[in-house]
């Protein structure tokens, strides 16, 4: 008998013992004459206890107890007969492979290693793990979560605000601290360092950054009476991260950033237990798309961005809204808020920072899409206003009261400026005129 049709690799999902293994979802393509449960016994194999042929140790008992299963192999569309097939067709399946997660345990830097490994590319793409309880049992998950970064804000009806410092690289902290002083008094929430501010760069070092930027915070504060959080970017050299997190919460960072992708998950998970970071810590998965965004290849920007992010323990993460500069498909928008809302045993949720190109005049878009429990995150809304930065803050928190009392916002913006230039600069989403238009023409096929 061929071993790669044997029931010992290829097997039903309820022959084993669930609490036992990870399932891995991928998408694969292969040509019309590929034996697809070869080939995906074949990678089971591959990526735990042997390789391309039998090699001499891998015996019944450890096969029993390390080697991956493939639990389920799906050709789309669903053929059954030769004649269905013809010889030049491609063919598309998805492949569900279930791995002893003994073989790694709850580790990113081996599970990476050994279900994405040496298959999760060219023309193989993994687009979800699924994790037993006993598995994500080790993780803590994000620290504060929805709920613990409302309770730090004192506010707990209506979205957030979020902002980004620009310009960003090269912007000395003296002036940011001006940026800062005008979108935080303006009514955004929580004010961030763009992922292309370094932790420490000459023109504007962390703890001087975390000094003068606090100072305003607090005057924020008693101007307004409002609390604000900002997440300094503390990526780095691997070994100076931790460094830099503990001297930005000496100095009285009161949130953090790191670049997720650019530092890794181990990396982030390290930050996120460690029990004297106290304090949010926000996600950039910036350059993660090299991972992500190819049909074919690769990740699941879900997987990724949502599900791994979550489990390193995110407090807030971003993601892509579909009507901006940088437009995702709607069900991946979606489907990235739902698994990082959703219930995944004992962790806690991850805030949605909903970003890149986002104005006052989505608002409405974004609250039916997504609900309250989200953050509306701008950088060029904000401080690219017509009327200067201040007037961008009061522009989005307007947009939102608009939305929470139900009126249109050309009818709100009658009485408020602040939004009516924003309207008058940008539009109102779903309008025939409005701002990224053009883009969307091209790109909204979802």
């Amino acid at each position: 008998m061929n071993r790669l049709y044997d029931y010992n690799y290829v097997c039903m999902a309820e022959s084993l013992e669930a609490e036992k293994f990870v399932i891995a979802t991928f998408l694969a393509r292969a040509s019309a004459s590929t034996d697809l449960i070869a080939r995906a016994a074949g990678m089971a194999i591959e990526q735990t206890t042997g390789t391309w042929l039998d090699v001499p140790g891998e015996t019944p008992e450890l096969v029993e107890k390390h080697v991956a299963r493939v639990i389920g192999v799906y050709e789309v569309p669903d053929r059954t007969k030769p004649w269905q097939l013809n010889k030049d067709d491609e063919r598309a399946f998805i492949m569900r492979l279930a791995f002893p997660w003994d073989n790694f345990g709850p580790d990113f830097a081996q599970m990476f290693s050994a279900i994405p490994g040496n298959i999760a590319g060219g023309n193989v793409k993994l687009l979800d793990i699924e994790m037993p309880q006993s598995f994500v049992a080790d993780f803590k998950g994000p620290k504060f979560g929805v709920k613990g970064i409302r309770d730090l804000l004192g506010v707990y009806d209506r979205p957030l605000v979020n902002n980004m410092i620009k310009p960003c690289a090269g912007c000395p902290a003296e002036e940011g601290a001006k940026f800062l002083y005008e979108a935080a008094v303006g009514g955004v929430d929580i004010i961030k360092d763009d992922e292309l501010v370094a932790a420490n760069r000459h023109f504007s070092p962390l703890e001087k950054r975390v000094e003068l930027y606090m100072k305003v915070l607090e005057r924020v504060e008693k101007e307004t009476g409002e609390k604000k959080l900002f997440t300094f970017n503390i990526t780095d050299r691997a070994d100076k991260i931790r460094d830099n997190a503990i001297k930005a919460i000496k100095a009285g960072a009161n949130a953090l950033m790191v670049n997720t992708f650019a530092v890794g998950l181990p990396i982030v998970r390290m930050l996120t237990e460690d029990p004297e970071i106290n304090v949010p810590i926000l996600g950039h998965a910036t350059a993660s798309g090299g991972i992500t965004d190819s049909p074919y290849y690769g990740m699941s920007i879900e997987l990724y961005n949502a599900k791994l992010q979550r489990l390193a323990g995110c407090d807030i993460i971003n993601d892509c809204v579909p009507y901006g500069k940088l437009p995702m498909l709607k069900n991946k928008y979606v489907r990235i808020y739902e698994m990082c809302m959703a219930k995944f045993y004992h962790l806690n949720d991850t805030f949605v920072n909903v970003v890149a190109g986002a104005h006052p005049g989505m608002v409405p878009q974004l609250m039916e899409d997504l609900g309250t429990d989200i953050i509306v995150g701008a950088g060029g809304a904000v401080h690219g206003h017509p009327m200067g930065a201040i007037a961008g803050g009061k522009a989005f928190r307007q947009a939102i009261d608009a939305t929470m009392k139900n009126i249109p916002l050309r009818e709100y913006a009658e009485t408020h400026k602040e939004l009516k230039a924003a309207l008058g600069a940008w539009g109102v989403y779903g309008e025939e005129k409005n701002l990224f238009s053009r883009v969307l023409d091209q790109t909204d096929k979802y």
